[in-house]
């Protein structure tokens, strides 16, 4: 690096780091967790030879309306493992395999959402091989809906989702990122194949809760995660893309513009959109900064970033340009902290959550090589990386209980057993899953609300919660997608650090504002659009 390129990376460091607010009053608390694997019951295998070694995904979500998360684990070249939660409030946690419908073989991932409306979740989820969109039945049952909803599940290796419902729109629209091409004689080494944007049928169809024939994003450049997020907060969600390969051929990570009712068109360069060359493999959002934007951590191979949005003038409108401030921020997390290996790393899964209580973000991140790739580390433990005051980043992931060295891909952050903290379920590629309950001490408060509106969209996809204490604002979009291959849906959580309460509002999807409402720490709330949020205790 130029000697003038390190002063202007410098400064950028301390311009970002002087922005970030103070938003606890006392250092963080190091989580703790224990694993409680083999006594929750969890004897899930993510298995399989080169179609497996991406994806891993696990999905977390609420199908018997109990409030507790019950969860799909991919189980790549054998069956997907569907585990209802039956633990109980505050204690040690606990699942029961059951039969659900979700059981097939070569699934790499899955999303929960609510495609219908009808107040059930669906699944969709992403094989090597058809794709398949499975209907909530209630009680935790499922059956197969490619037929009735009109959803072409295709024949490829697919590793990436997100949904969105567009405006005006009663059916989502679906993205599916897909990988290498299966058929060609360089497998598992070959071609990039197509991604697929399914929307809602035309309105020239009869019934349009049906999705029309999946259309190409081109060019596709191997996704491995995407995500539909309003980067600029104008009230209508672009589709991030992050990309694996193929940079001879152009490729690079990708931000598509979304208008309703014209054609998909990618950002270029004269919308203020830079290249950015990495081996994408999950995203994450969040408003780390308090500013009203998210910023992105994109994992990588040894080059993980975290980009954060270059702030528009007063009288403009923001453009899609951004600085990577992984460094400022001391979440590069490009080598591993333990075990001795000083290669680099290989990430997957990301997630940002409060896992301490604290009022700050943290961040959560898997790690395992791909397939015995002797250039990076072998013994690559799970980054969780926690917030300082000064918005840096610091790890703790030997220290809190969670540093393992198995080959790590798919994760999910969720409070299973409903006792206010957040616990973590880990998917193996070739081992068994892992799950840690977290038994921290000392942490701060914290609220959790699931939002609900009637007709489509349900679970308001596309909406903004802020959250108020005192002068700090927290802020979190609701959407379906990102991480690597799998996603949640059910109970947003914020931390509170001491506060004993709180107020919070909801920005809903098409732009209408609520009122701000105040919430009691330690409790759990339903949020309707219209209505005061409700306290929901457990049955």
């Amino acid at each position: 690096m130029r000697p003038s390129s390190l002063r202007a990376a410098l400064a950028a460091a301390v311009l970002v780091l002087a922005a970030v607010p103070v938003l606890a009053e006392d250092a963080p608390v190091v989580p703790g967790f224990v694993e409680e694997t083999a006594e929750a019951g969890i004897d899930s295998v993510y298995s399989g030879e080169w179609e497996f070694m991406v994806g891993g995904g696990a999905a977390t979500f609420d199908c018997n309306d109990d409030g507790y998360p019950d969860m799909l684990l991919a189980g790549g070249a054998g069956p997907s493992r569907f585990y209802r939660n039956a633990g109980t409030r505050g204690g040690p946690l606990r699942f029961v395999a059951e039969r659900s419908g979700l059981e097939l073989d070569g699934v790499a991932g899955a999303y929960p959402l609510d495609v219908d409306g009808d107040g059930i979740t669906d699944l969709v989820l992403l094989r090597v091989g058809e794709n398949v969109a499975m209907r909530g039945q209630g009680e935790c049952k499922f059956e197969r809906a490619n037929e009735a909803w009109g959803f072409d599940g295709g024949d490829a290796w697919s590793t990436a989702f997100a949904a969105t419902w567009e405006r005006g729109e009663q059916w989502p629209t679906l993205a599916v990122g897909n990988y290498i091409d299966r058929t060609q004689d360089a497998f598992p080494w070959g071609s990039c194949t197509d991604n697929w944007l399914h929307r809602p049928a035309t309105s020239t169809t009869a019934d349009r809760r049906r999705f029309a024939p999946p259309a190409a994003l081109k060019p596709s450049f191997c996704s491995l995660s995407m995500l539909f997020t309003d980067w600029g907060r104008a009230g209508t969600p672009a589709l991030r893309v992050s990309n694996d390969r193929e940079y001879y051929k152009g490729g690079q990570e990708q931000l598509w513009r979304l208008e309703p009712g014209a054609p998909p068109t990618p950002y270029r360069a004269a919308d203020g959109w830079k290249p950015l060359r990495i081996w994408g493999m999950g995203i994450a959002g969040t408003d780390l900064d308090g500013d009203g934007y998210p910023e992105y951590f994109l994992t990588s191979m040894a080059d993980n970033k975290l980009q954060s949005l270059v702030k528009p003038a007063a009288d403009e409108s923001p453009r899609p340009t951004y600085a990577d401030v992984a460094f400022a921020r001391g979440v590069t997390a490009h080598r591993p902290y333990a075990g001795g290996e000083i290669k680099p790393s290989t990430a997957w899964h990301a997630q940002f959550e409060d896992v301490n209580n604290d009022g700050r973000m943290d961040l959560f991140v898997a790690k395992g090589n791909v397939s015995e790739m002797p250039d990076f580390a072998m013994k690559d433990p799970n980054n969780l990386l926690i917030q300082d005051r000064d918005g840096r980043f610091r790890e703790v992931g030997e220290e809190a209980g969670v540093a393992s060295f198995r080959t790590s891909r798919g994760a999910a952050l969720a409070d299973f057993n409903l006792d206010g903290l957040l616990d973590l379920v880990v998917v193996n590629r070739g081992d068994k899953a892992q799950l840690w309950r977290n038994v921290s001490r000392d942490t701060g408060r914290f609220v959790a609300v699931r939002l609900r509106q009637d007709g489509p969209n349900r679970d308001a996809a596309g909406a903004w919660i802020e959250l108020r204490r005192g002068k700090a604002v927290s802020r979190r979009e609701i959407t379906v997608g990102g991480g690597h291959a799998g996603g949640q849906s059910g109970w947003i959580h914020f931390g509170l650090g001491q506060s004993e309460t709180a107020e919070l509002r909801v920005l809903w999807p098409g732009g209408e504002e609520g009122e701000w409402q105040p919430l009691d720490a330690g409790g759990f709330y339903i949020v309707e659009r219209g209505k005061p949020p409700a306290p929901w205790q457990p049955r």
